[in-house]
Protein backbone atom coordinates (compact mmCIF):
# COMPACT_ATOMS: atom_id res chain seq x y z
CA UNK A 1 0.00 0.00 0.00
CA UNK A 2 1.42 3.39 -0.98
CA UNK A 3 2.19 5.63 1.99
CA UNK A 4 1.11 9.24 1.65
CA UNK A 5 4.01 11.33 0.33
CA UNK A 6 4.44 13.64 3.28
CA UNK A 7 4.07 11.24 6.17
CA UNK A 8 6.66 8.83 4.81
CA UNK A 9 9.34 11.17 6.19
CA UNK A 10 8.17 10.74 9.74
CA UNK A 11 8.87 7.02 9.68
CA UNK A 12 12.48 8.20 9.93
CA UNK A 13 11.99 10.22 13.10
CA UNK A 14 10.86 8.94 16.49
CA UNK A 15 7.83 10.60 18.05
CA UNK A 16 10.03 11.89 20.86
CA UNK A 17 12.13 13.88 18.41
CA UNK A 18 9.38 14.94 15.99
CA UNK A 19 9.13 18.49 17.34
CA UNK A 20 12.82 19.13 17.96
CA UNK A 21 14.42 21.58 15.55
CA UNK A 22 17.93 20.84 16.76
CA UNK A 23 19.94 20.82 13.52
CA UNK A 24 19.89 22.30 10.02
CA UNK A 25 16.41 21.87 8.51
CA UNK A 26 15.03 19.96 11.48
CA UNK A 27 14.86 16.31 12.54
CA UNK A 28 14.63 14.87 9.01
CA UNK A 29 17.26 17.27 7.65
CA UNK A 30 14.87 18.02 4.80
CA UNK A 31 12.82 20.87 6.24
CA UNK A 32 9.68 18.83 6.99
CA UNK A 33 7.54 19.49 10.04
CA UNK A 34 4.26 18.30 11.50
CA UNK A 35 3.94 21.50 13.54
CA UNK A 36 1.11 23.89 12.74
CA UNK A 37 2.81 26.61 10.71
CA UNK A 38 0.96 29.92 10.23
CA UNK A 39 0.02 30.95 6.72
CA UNK A 40 0.35 34.72 7.15
CA UNK A 41 2.60 37.16 8.98
CA UNK A 42 4.10 40.65 8.63
CA UNK A 43 6.18 43.10 10.65
CA UNK A 44 3.46 43.25 13.32
CA UNK A 45 3.99 39.53 13.92
CA UNK A 46 7.57 40.02 15.18
CA UNK A 47 7.87 38.92 18.82
CA UNK A 48 11.46 40.14 19.07
CA UNK A 49 14.40 41.03 16.85
CA UNK A 50 18.01 40.87 17.99
CA UNK A 51 21.07 42.51 16.47
CA UNK A 52 23.82 39.89 16.17
CA UNK A 53 27.56 40.43 16.42
CA UNK A 54 29.21 39.77 13.07
CA UNK A 55 27.29 38.41 10.10
CA UNK A 56 26.13 34.94 9.10
CA UNK A 57 23.76 32.77 7.12
CA UNK A 58 23.24 29.86 9.51
CA UNK A 59 19.72 28.91 10.56
CA UNK A 60 18.35 28.87 14.11
CA UNK A 61 18.21 25.70 16.22
CA UNK A 62 16.71 25.29 19.67
CA UNK A 63 17.33 23.47 22.95
CA UNK A 64 15.07 24.11 25.93
CA UNK A 65 14.65 27.87 26.27
CA UNK A 66 17.72 28.66 24.16
CA UNK A 67 18.25 29.48 20.48
CA UNK A 68 21.63 29.00 18.77
CA UNK A 69 23.08 30.56 15.61
CA UNK A 70 26.59 31.28 14.33
CA UNK A 71 28.25 34.35 12.84
CA UNK A 72 31.67 35.63 11.82
CA UNK A 73 33.55 38.89 11.58
CA UNK A 74 34.23 40.38 8.15
CA UNK A 75 37.90 39.35 8.13
CA UNK A 76 37.19 35.73 9.11
CA UNK A 77 39.63 35.90 12.02
CA UNK A 78 36.85 35.49 14.62
CA UNK A 79 33.78 33.24 14.41
CA UNK A 80 31.01 33.17 17.01
CA UNK A 81 28.57 30.67 18.48
CA UNK A 82 25.68 32.71 19.86
CA UNK A 83 23.11 31.66 22.48
CA UNK A 84 19.91 33.73 22.63
CA UNK A 85 17.01 33.58 25.08
CA UNK A 86 13.98 32.14 23.30
CA UNK A 87 11.52 34.33 25.22
CA UNK A 88 13.01 37.80 24.72
CA UNK A 89 15.92 37.56 22.26
CA UNK A 90 18.53 38.56 24.83
CA UNK A 91 22.06 37.40 24.00
CA UNK A 92 22.85 35.02 26.87
CA UNK A 93 26.39 34.14 25.87
CA UNK A 94 28.85 34.31 22.98
CA UNK A 95 31.80 32.03 22.39
CA UNK A 96 34.43 33.24 19.94
CA UNK A 97 36.75 30.94 18.00
CA UNK A 98 39.79 32.49 16.38
CA UNK A 99 41.29 31.53 13.04
CA UNK A 100 44.94 32.36 12.39
CA UNK A 101 44.65 31.64 8.67
CA UNK A 102 41.09 32.46 7.51
CA UNK A 103 39.95 30.80 4.29
CA UNK A 104 38.79 32.81 1.30
CA UNK A 105 35.02 32.91 0.75
CA UNK A 106 32.69 33.59 -2.16
CA UNK A 107 30.90 36.94 -2.13
CA UNK A 108 27.62 35.15 -1.29
CA UNK A 109 29.23 33.16 1.52
CA UNK A 110 30.81 34.22 4.79
CA UNK A 111 32.37 32.82 7.97
CA UNK A 112 29.11 31.99 9.77
CA UNK A 113 27.22 29.79 7.30
CA UNK A 114 27.16 26.28 8.87
CA UNK A 115 24.22 25.79 11.25
CA UNK A 116 25.03 24.44 14.74
CA UNK A 117 23.52 21.19 16.06
CA UNK A 118 22.41 20.27 19.58
CA UNK A 119 21.29 17.13 21.41
CA UNK A 120 19.64 19.18 24.18
CA UNK A 121 22.71 18.96 26.44
CA UNK A 122 25.50 20.04 24.13
CA UNK A 123 25.82 22.24 21.06
CA UNK A 124 28.31 21.68 18.23
CA UNK A 125 29.48 24.35 15.78
CA UNK A 126 31.70 24.06 12.69
CA UNK A 127 33.92 26.91 11.53
CA UNK A 128 35.94 25.45 8.65
CA UNK A 129 39.70 25.68 9.29
CA UNK A 130 38.88 27.13 12.73
CA UNK A 131 37.60 23.65 13.67
CA UNK A 132 34.63 21.76 15.07
CA UNK A 133 33.73 22.79 18.62
CA UNK A 134 31.44 21.41 21.33
CA UNK A 135 30.03 23.38 24.28
CA UNK A 136 27.49 22.68 26.98
CA UNK A 137 24.32 24.77 26.96
CA UNK A 138 25.90 27.29 29.34
CA UNK A 139 28.80 27.90 26.97
CA UNK A 140 31.46 25.77 28.69
CA UNK A 141 33.95 24.41 26.16
CA UNK A 142 33.94 20.60 26.12
CA UNK A 143 36.20 19.76 23.18
CA UNK A 144 37.59 21.08 19.91
CA UNK A 145 38.71 19.24 16.79
CA UNK A 146 40.92 20.53 13.98
CA UNK A 147 39.54 19.17 10.69
CA UNK A 148 42.06 20.69 8.27
CA UNK A 149 42.55 23.79 6.14
CA UNK A 150 39.59 23.54 3.72
CA UNK A 151 41.47 25.20 0.86
CA UNK A 152 39.65 27.03 -1.91
CA UNK A 153 38.01 30.36 -2.66
CA UNK A 154 34.38 29.45 -1.86
CA UNK A 155 34.35 28.91 1.91
CA UNK A 156 32.48 26.25 3.89
CA UNK A 157 28.76 25.70 4.41
CA UNK A 158 28.16 22.07 5.49
CA UNK A 159 26.48 21.72 8.89
CA UNK A 160 27.10 18.99 11.47
CA UNK A 161 24.26 16.69 12.49
CA UNK A 162 23.89 14.61 15.67
CA UNK A 163 22.37 11.11 15.70
CA UNK A 164 22.40 8.86 18.78
CA UNK A 165 25.39 10.53 20.39
CA UNK A 166 27.46 10.75 17.21
CA UNK A 167 28.30 13.88 15.22
CA UNK A 168 28.39 13.33 11.45
CA UNK A 169 30.08 15.94 9.32
CA UNK A 170 30.94 16.53 5.66
CA UNK A 171 34.56 17.65 5.22
CA UNK A 172 34.59 18.11 1.43
CA UNK A 173 37.08 20.65 0.11
CA UNK A 174 39.33 21.35 -2.85
CA UNK A 175 41.98 19.40 -0.95
CA UNK A 176 41.63 16.08 0.91
CA UNK A 177 37.93 15.34 1.54
CA UNK A 178 36.14 12.97 3.88
CA UNK A 179 32.93 12.21 5.77
CA UNK A 180 33.52 11.74 9.49
CA UNK A 181 31.75 10.42 12.58
CA UNK A 182 32.76 11.92 15.94
CA UNK A 183 31.88 10.79 19.47
CA UNK A 184 29.77 13.65 20.85
CA UNK A 185 30.95 13.10 24.41
CA UNK A 186 34.70 12.80 23.80
CA UNK A 187 35.33 14.57 20.49
CA UNK A 188 37.22 11.53 19.16
CA UNK A 189 36.82 10.50 15.53
CA UNK A 190 35.05 7.12 15.33
CA UNK A 191 35.48 6.64 11.58
CA UNK A 192 36.25 8.61 8.48
CA UNK A 193 35.31 7.76 4.92
CA UNK A 194 37.53 9.27 2.19
CA UNK A 195 35.83 11.26 -0.56
CA UNK A 196 37.30 12.43 -3.87
CA UNK A 197 38.96 15.84 -3.96
CA UNK A 198 36.69 18.38 -5.65
CA UNK A 199 37.43 21.03 -8.28
CA UNK A 200 35.51 23.56 -6.17
CA UNK A 201 34.81 21.94 -2.78
CA UNK A 202 31.61 20.75 -1.12
CA UNK A 203 28.86 22.34 0.93
CA UNK A 204 26.06 19.83 1.46
CA UNK A 205 24.92 18.47 4.82
CA UNK A 206 24.39 14.70 5.31
CA UNK A 207 20.93 13.38 6.15
CA UNK A 208 19.78 10.05 7.55
CA UNK A 209 17.20 8.02 5.63
CA UNK A 210 15.67 4.61 6.21
CA UNK A 211 15.68 2.02 3.42
CA UNK A 212 13.89 -1.28 4.06
CA UNK A 213 14.11 -0.74 7.81
CA UNK A 214 17.82 0.14 7.81
CA UNK A 215 19.20 3.63 8.34
CA UNK A 216 21.96 5.12 6.21
CA UNK A 217 23.58 8.49 5.62
CA UNK A 218 23.07 10.26 2.30
CA UNK A 219 25.40 13.02 1.12
CA UNK A 220 25.17 15.05 -2.07
CA UNK A 221 28.42 16.17 -3.68
CA UNK A 222 30.09 17.63 -6.73
CA UNK A 223 30.06 14.31 -8.63
CA UNK A 224 26.74 12.92 -7.44
CA UNK A 225 24.94 11.52 -4.40
CA UNK A 226 26.19 8.69 -2.18
CA UNK A 227 24.88 6.48 0.61
CA UNK A 228 27.00 5.46 3.61
CA UNK A 229 26.75 2.94 6.42
CA UNK A 230 26.11 4.81 9.68
CA UNK A 231 28.21 2.52 11.87
CA UNK A 232 31.30 2.12 9.69
CA UNK A 233 31.25 4.89 7.08
CA UNK A 234 31.59 2.38 4.25
CA UNK A 235 30.07 3.53 0.96
CA UNK A 236 26.87 1.66 0.12
CA UNK A 237 26.07 3.12 -3.29
CA UNK A 238 26.72 6.02 -5.66
CA UNK A 239 24.55 7.75 -8.26
CA UNK A 240 26.31 10.08 -10.67
CA UNK A 241 24.93 13.62 -10.91
CA UNK A 242 24.60 15.91 -13.91
CA UNK A 243 26.56 19.11 -13.43
CA UNK A 244 28.59 19.42 -10.27
CA UNK A 245 28.52 21.37 -7.00
CA UNK A 246 25.97 19.17 -5.20
CA UNK A 247 25.13 21.83 -2.60
CA UNK A 248 21.38 21.20 -2.10
CA UNK A 249 20.34 18.45 0.29
CA UNK A 250 18.36 15.69 -1.48
CA UNK A 251 14.76 15.07 -0.49
CA UNK A 252 13.59 11.54 0.45
CA UNK A 253 10.00 10.37 0.13
CA UNK A 254 8.08 7.30 -1.05
CA UNK A 255 11.35 5.40 -1.27
CA UNK A 256 13.04 7.82 -3.69
CA UNK A 257 15.69 10.51 -3.34
CA UNK A 258 15.07 13.65 -5.37
CA UNK A 259 18.37 15.34 -6.18
CA UNK A 260 19.52 18.56 -7.86
CA UNK A 261 23.10 19.48 -8.65
CA UNK A 262 23.69 23.10 -7.71
CA UNK A 263 24.83 24.14 -11.17
CA UNK A 264 22.24 23.95 -13.98
CA UNK A 265 21.44 20.29 -14.60
CA UNK A 266 18.65 17.74 -14.45
CA UNK A 267 16.56 16.93 -11.40
CA UNK A 268 16.82 13.18 -10.86
CA UNK A 269 15.13 10.53 -8.75
CA UNK A 270 17.23 7.73 -7.25
CA UNK A 271 16.16 4.53 -5.57
CA UNK A 272 18.88 4.02 -2.93
CA UNK A 273 20.39 0.60 -2.34
CA UNK A 274 21.30 -1.22 0.88
CA UNK A 275 24.81 -2.12 -0.20
CA UNK A 276 25.99 -5.77 -0.19
CA UNK A 277 26.59 -5.57 -3.92
CA UNK A 278 23.31 -3.81 -4.64
CA UNK A 279 23.39 -0.70 -6.79
CA UNK A 280 21.26 2.40 -6.63
CA UNK A 281 18.94 2.95 -9.57
CA UNK A 282 18.14 6.25 -11.24
CA UNK A 283 14.39 6.05 -11.83
CA UNK A 284 14.07 9.19 -13.94
CA UNK A 285 15.73 12.49 -14.74
CA UNK A 286 13.97 15.67 -15.82
CA UNK A 287 15.02 19.00 -17.26
CA UNK A 288 15.59 21.89 -14.89
CA UNK A 289 14.71 25.46 -15.77
CA UNK A 290 15.91 28.78 -14.42
CA UNK A 291 19.64 28.36 -13.94
CA UNK A 292 21.44 27.42 -10.75
CA UNK A 293 19.84 25.63 -7.81
CA UNK A 294 20.81 26.47 -4.24
CA UNK A 295 17.46 25.72 -2.50
CA UNK A 296 16.82 22.01 -1.98
CA UNK A 297 13.96 20.16 -3.68
CA UNK A 298 10.87 19.24 -1.66
CA UNK A 299 8.00 16.81 -2.16
CA UNK A 300 4.39 17.31 -1.10
CA UNK A 301 1.31 15.38 -2.26
CA UNK A 302 3.25 13.41 -4.91
CA UNK A 303 4.65 16.62 -6.40
CA UNK A 304 8.28 17.73 -6.33
CA UNK A 305 8.90 21.48 -6.11
CA UNK A 306 12.25 23.04 -7.02
CA UNK A 307 12.93 26.77 -6.82
CA UNK A 308 16.04 28.08 -8.55
CA UNK A 309 18.27 30.84 -7.21
CA UNK A 310 16.65 33.17 -9.75
CA UNK A 311 13.10 32.38 -8.58
CA UNK A 312 11.95 30.00 -11.32
CA UNK A 313 9.79 27.39 -9.61
CA UNK A 314 9.03 24.08 -11.32
CA UNK A 315 6.54 21.44 -10.24
CA UNK A 316 7.17 17.81 -11.22
CA UNK A 317 5.13 14.64 -10.88
CA UNK A 318 7.08 12.72 -8.22
CA UNK A 319 6.65 9.17 -9.58
CA UNK A 320 7.48 10.01 -13.21
CA UNK A 321 9.40 13.30 -13.35
CA UNK A 322 6.88 14.83 -15.74
CA UNK A 323 6.88 18.63 -15.60
CA UNK A 324 3.45 19.77 -14.43
CA UNK A 325 4.07 23.53 -14.59
CA UNK A 326 6.77 26.23 -14.53
CA UNK A 327 6.37 29.70 -13.05
CA UNK A 328 8.35 32.41 -11.29
CA UNK A 329 8.54 33.85 -7.79
CA UNK A 330 9.82 37.37 -7.16
CA UNK A 331 13.36 37.80 -5.89
CA UNK A 332 16.54 35.78 -5.43
CA UNK A 333 16.58 32.58 -3.34
CA UNK A 334 19.40 31.11 -1.28
CA UNK A 335 17.61 29.35 1.60
CA UNK A 336 15.81 26.02 1.32
CA UNK A 337 12.08 25.44 1.80
CA UNK A 338 10.11 24.54 4.91
CA UNK A 339 7.41 21.92 4.26
CA UNK A 340 4.37 21.53 6.50
CA UNK A 341 1.64 18.92 6.14
CA UNK A 342 -0.11 21.02 3.52
CA UNK A 343 2.12 23.88 2.30
CA UNK A 344 5.51 24.75 0.84
CA UNK A 345 7.22 27.82 2.35
CA UNK A 346 10.22 29.49 0.78
CA UNK A 347 11.87 32.77 1.79
CA UNK A 348 13.67 35.03 -0.66
CA UNK A 349 16.74 37.16 0.07
CA UNK A 350 14.55 40.19 0.86
CA UNK A 351 12.84 38.32 3.70
CA UNK A 352 9.58 37.67 1.83
CA UNK A 353 8.20 34.15 2.36
CA UNK A 354 5.94 32.68 -0.30
CA UNK A 355 3.38 30.19 0.99
CA UNK A 356 2.41 27.76 -1.76
CA UNK A 357 -0.53 25.39 -1.75
CA UNK A 358 0.15 22.24 -3.82
CA UNK A 359 -1.68 22.22 -7.16
CA UNK A 360 -0.97 20.02 -10.17
CA UNK A 361 -2.13 22.60 -12.71
CA UNK A 362 -0.55 25.89 -11.74
CA UNK A 363 1.39 27.86 -9.11
CA UNK A 364 -0.92 28.70 -6.22
CA UNK A 365 0.61 31.32 -3.91
CA UNK A 366 -1.76 31.90 -1.01
CA UNK A 367 0.42 34.40 0.91
CA UNK A 368 3.43 36.70 0.51
CA UNK A 369 4.73 37.47 3.97
CA UNK A 370 7.27 40.27 4.46
CA UNK A 371 9.26 40.63 7.70
CA UNK A 372 11.51 43.57 6.90
CA UNK A 373 10.91 46.88 5.15
CA UNK A 374 14.65 47.49 4.82
CA UNK A 375 16.18 47.28 1.36
CA UNK A 376 19.57 46.56 2.92
CA UNK A 377 18.84 43.34 4.79
CA UNK A 378 19.72 40.05 3.11
CA UNK A 379 18.11 36.76 4.20
CA UNK A 380 19.94 33.57 3.17
CA UNK A 381 18.92 31.27 6.01
CA UNK A 382 16.07 28.75 6.21
CA UNK A 383 12.93 29.12 8.35
CA UNK A 384 13.03 27.26 11.69
CA UNK A 385 9.81 26.35 13.59
CA UNK A 386 10.68 26.07 17.29
CA UNK A 387 8.24 25.78 20.22
CA UNK A 388 5.27 27.29 18.41
CA UNK A 389 7.13 30.23 16.85
CA UNK A 390 9.12 30.78 13.67
CA UNK A 391 12.71 31.96 13.47
CA UNK A 392 14.78 33.37 10.65
CA UNK A 393 17.78 35.61 10.33
CA UNK A 394 19.19 38.19 7.97
CA UNK A 395 22.95 38.54 7.83
CA UNK A 396 23.08 40.39 11.16
CA UNK A 397 19.64 40.15 12.80
CA UNK A 398 17.73 37.24 14.32
CA UNK A 399 13.91 37.30 14.14
CA UNK A 400 11.35 35.50 16.26
CA UNK A 401 7.79 35.84 15.00
CA UNK A 402 4.32 34.36 15.14
CA UNK A 403 1.56 34.52 12.57
CA UNK A 404 -2.04 33.87 11.73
Amino acid sequence: MRIHSFFSFFLLVSLANAEEWSSFRGPSGMGTTDQNIPLQWDTSSIVWKTQLPGTGQSSAVGAGSKIFVTSGETDGARRHLLCVDQDNGQLLWQRTVRSSNPESVHRMNGWGTPTPATDGKRVVAFFGPAGLHCFDLNGKSLWSLNLGDFPGSWGVAASPIILNGIVYHNCDSMGPSRLIAVNLETGKIIWESPRAEKPRGGWSTPVSIEVNGKSQLVLNGEYGVRGYDLSSGSELWFSKGFNGRGSPIPFFGDGLLYVVNGKPGDLYAVKPALGDGQKSKMIWNAKRNGGRDLPSPAMLESMVFVTSMGGVITCYDAPTGKILWIDRLEGAFSGSPLVSKSHYYIQNESGVTFVIEPDRKHLKVIARNRLSQSQEEIFRSTLSPISGKLYTRSLDQLYCFAGN
